[in-house]
């Protein structure tokens, strides 16, 4: 059976799946006359929200609310809402006995929205400050706090909801190679991917290798887009659909793993669990492991990008829940240890794991438990916000070739030699699977900047087309050179 592949969203709805993922209408402040937050409206649609379970939606009301009521107040900061014990000790002498309650109110549905998340210590934080305004509810709130305080000490407890593994980094760390590894290790669990390449062309479906508890049918492919934006909707669809899937046929997934492009941004890919109600009730995140190349880590971290372009690989680290430091032979231990000593400027507590080949130990990547919303909330208050911006940089681009046909092994030696020479430093990452004349076996190849590296792997089957696939990710690009270039090569 062929590989499940999600079509592209439509063009005209790809700048809106960011902030309405397909079939979903999102939480928008509700404004008063005057242009105003109404916050008395905004707190009763918080409640209805929580009421159905819709907490993301939640989210977003009570916020709204609560930013709108300190503003009243005189709260230009938004204390109200990033520290609930710092306003209440600076406002609370300030306000009627109704206002009080109000607040009050506001906190304690905040706190039972933040505790549907799993975000437990944000939450004790809300019920806290609702205790400190309370009268006669002092006590049940407190039960609340004590409760919320207790469940942020162990591990998310998520028995019922499907585990899910993000594996980042930047391109050509090594990320489809820890896949294959984990697809391909003897640990009993039925496992589904879901596989997003940046590229126009698709390569990477032809070296992902589906393990023995892993079928094709359960690796889902979205390419010519990065699932932290443009195809974020498809990763909603594409993991619903696993879901009911696994329902309806009765063959139950044990984890899903979620491989992004080189370029993608963890934040929505993660924010993407607490905004649909269908995924965050069936799904939940276990971690993030975030891939890096000891070798260009730090070039990559110290990019300039232009104004409003986040770098992608300095947000990689920052969300990491593990990372796994690759291609340690590549580097001296002084390399080594500045690297290290980078990203833990970056995510001081992280756990690094260093490696070659991604090889790592099953126990250090899966069933980890390590994903926390409450770490999330104090690095990135607004990482809930459903109208956060998110921009790649325009300059980075792929070119994707596809053509039937045979290579020329020297012309091709000659022409790839020649291109990383003299453009390797803004081709990020390429790869390719080819027909060379000669050679019964594909050719696979990859390089990351300069590095390059290839080999024979699956022979071409009785019949089958030979045609040459390969792709170029970096920066200010040339299509007509990379495209007239290889085309050279191709035997006559």
């Amino acid at each position: 059976q062929d590989r499940a592949r999600l079509p592209p969203l439509p063009r005209d709805s790809r700048a809106q799946s960011l902030a309405a993922p397909r079939g979903a209408a999102r939480a928008r402040p509700l404004r008063g006359a005057m242009g105003g937050v109404d916050w008395e409206t905004q707190l009763r649609s918080a409640e209805d929200a929580l009421k159905d379970s819709k907490f993301f939606d939640g989210v977003q009301y009570i916020n709204a609310c609560m930013e709108a009521y300190g503003k009243d107040q005189g709260d230009e900061e938004g204390k109200i809402v990033k520290d609930p014990e710092a306003f209440t000790a600076e406002y609370s002498g300030k306000l009627s006995a109704e206002q009080k309650e109000s607040l009050k109110r506001m906190y304690e549905v905040r706190g039972d929205i933040i505790t549907g998340l799993g975000a437990h210590r944000r939450a004790a934080a809300d019920y806290a400050a609702a205790q400190a305004l309370a009268g006669a509810e002092a006590e049940s709130l407190a039960k609340k706090q004590k409760s919320a305080e207790d469940a942020a000490k162990g591990p998310l407890k998520s028995a019922e909801k499907i585990p899910v593994t993000v594996i980042t980094g930047f391109l050509g760390s090594g990320k489809t190679t820890l896949l294959n590894r984990i697809l391909k290790e003897n640990h009993g669990k039925r496992i589904a991917v879901i596989e997003n390449e940046f590229g126009e062309v698709g390569i990477d479906d032809a070296l992902i290798e589906a393990g023995p508890m892993t079928t094709e049918e359960n690796i889902v492919e979205m390419n010519n887009g990065c699932i932290c934006c443009t195809v974020r909707g498809d990763l909603i669809a594409g993991l619903k659909r696993m879901v009911k899937n696994a329902q309806k046929t009765g063959k139950f997934i044990d984890a899903v793993i979620i491989e992004t492009t080189g370029l993608a941004d963890p934040a929505p890919v993660a924010q993407t669990f607490f905004a649909d109600d269908f995924v965050q009730q069936k799904l939940a995140l276990d971690g993030i492991l975030t891939v890096v190349d000891a070798k260009h880590l730090i070039a990559h971290l110290d990019e300039e990008k232009p104004e409003g372009v986040e770098n992608e690989s300095v947000e990689q680290v920052a969300f990491a829940d593990r990372i796994l430091l690759n291609k340690t032979d590549l580097a001296t231990e002084e390399e080594l240890a500045e690297v290290e000593r980078r990203i833990r400027m970056i995510n001081q507590g992280v756990e690094i794991k260093r490696c070659k080949y991604s090889e790592v130990d099953m126990d250090f990547i899966l069933g980890i438990q390590a994903f926390s919303l409450d770490k999330i909330l104090e690095m990135d208050d607004a990482f809930l916000a459903d109208d956060a911006e998110h921009q790649h940089d325009d300059r980075v681009s792929s070119v994707g070739i596809h053509c039937p046909g045979e290579v020329d092994q020297a012309l091709l030696n000659d022409w790839i030699g020649w291109l990383l020479k003299e453009r390797g430093v803004d081709i990020f990452r390429t790869k390719g699977v080819l027909a060379v004349q000669g050679m019964p076996q594909k050719f696979v190849f990859q390089a990351v900047h300069m590095a390059f590296s290839g080999a024979p792997q699956k022979e071409w089957a009785p019949g089958e087309e030979k045609v040459c696939k390969l792709t170029f990710i970096g920066k200010n690009l040339n299509r007509e050179e990379l495209e007239g270039g290889f085309k050279k090569c191709l035997v006559a």
